[in-house]
Parts: C-alpha cells; sequence; structure tokens
C-alpha cells in the first residue's frame, strides 16, 4: 500500500499517518527525516543536501526526490509507505510518478485531509494552549504566527497537488475536522475501496 497524505499543517496527518502504520505495517517517510538520515549515513545524495543546508539554502527539488528514490527502495517499504510532507509542488508530484513508475510501482490513493482553516487556527491555539498548561516546551510550529505562514505557504504552493491527483483518480477526501476516532475510520473505509 503506497499513499500520500495531503493536507494543511494540523490537520491530524502526522496522527493518522501513525495509526496507519501501526494497523497495516507500512512506513511513514517524512522528507525531513529522510534528509536529515541521508546526512548522518553520508549517502552521496546526503553530502550534496548537508553541503546546501549548511550553506542555509532549502533543498533542491532534485536532491528531495533522489533521496525519496533511494528511500523506497529499503526493504522496509516492501509492503508500502505512507509519504508525509511530499508532494508539496506539481513538479514533485510529477517527478514522484516518474520515480515510481521506473521502479514498476503506483500510487495506491492520495488523501486529502478537509479542513475549516479558521477552526483549524483555533485548535492550533487551543493544543499550543493545553501544552503550556502542562509545563511542557510549545512546538515552535504551534506559535500562532508561524502556523499561519505554515498555512499560506501550504495554500500558495501545495493546495494545487489535490487537483493534479484528482485528475488522476486517486484522490479522496476526508473530513479531518471529525474527532481522531471518525477521520481514522473514513480513512479505513477509503482504504477497503482501493
Amino acid at each position: 500500500m503506497r499513499l500520500i497524505l495531503l493536507g494543511p499543517p494540523g490537520a491530524g496527518k502526522g496522527t493518522q499517518a501513525q495509526r496507519l502504520v501501526a494497523r497495516h505495517g507500512i512506513v511513514q517517510l517524512s522528507t525531513g527525516d529522510m534528509l536529515r538520515e541521508a546526512v548522518r549515513n553520508e549517502t552521496p545524495i546526503g553530502l550534496k543536501a548537508k553541503a546546501v543546508m549548511e550553506a542555509g539554502k532549502l533543498v533542491s527539488d532534485e536532491i528531495v526526490i533522489g533521496i525519496i528514490s533511494d528511500r523506497i527502495d529499503q526493504p522496509d517499504c516492501a509492503k508500502g509507505f505512507i509519504l508525509d510532507g511530499f508532494p508539496r509542488t506539481v513538479a514533485q508530484a510529477e517527478a514522484l510518478d516518474a520515480i515510481l513508475a521506473a521502479k514498476g510501482l503506483k500510487l495506491d490513493a492520495v488523501i486529502e485531509f478537509k479542513v475549516d482553516q479558521e477552526k483549524l487556527v483555533d485548535r492550533i491555539l487551543q493544543r499550543a494552549r493545553e501544552t503550556a498548561a502542562r509545563g511542557e516546551p510549545v512546538r515552535k510550529d504551534d506559535d500562532p504566527e508561524i502556523f499561519k505562514t505554515r498555512l499560506e505557504a501550504y495554500n500558495r504552493d501545495t493546495a494545487v497537488v489535490a487537483p493534479y491527483y484528482s485528475q488522476r483518480g486517486l484522490l479522496v477526501t476526508v473530513d479531518g475536522m471529525r474527532p481522531i476516532d471518525e477521520v481514522s475510520k473514513a480513512i479505513s473505509d477509503v482504504l477497503e475501496t482501493v
């Protein structure tokens, strides 16, 4: 099973990805984690990424795509994987299609989490308040201004990926504002049909 989870930050993709990993024995692939691992392991593409990151620049699509291509060749991806945080642009989606086709693989589904973005901001503020009330450090991503900036970037750059997959008949949507267990059930129902 090969899946992509799409949706704005805070929509619950990470929570649902963890549940899918536990239920189906597949791997969650986060581009950030993969980049750090490739750098740590000093792979050829990891060394390229390290040089770019040390220069304070954004890692190019070419490097990210190379890391993903290398990662999905690993034995733990044989049963499938969930891409979280990728693709972020249509160009990345097209590159992913080419990688998968070259490996004789295809995506099973792209699950988009539909959310009310105003309520999502409120949800993040509440999460930050609850974290602080427990005396725990608040995630940098839960700072309201940082979160709003990330949301704007999603709307500007990544939201266009959903129509790309819709045109290919791969996109299904779930209501990301529902309780966690109900979202999990909706995803399970979707996966039974793919």
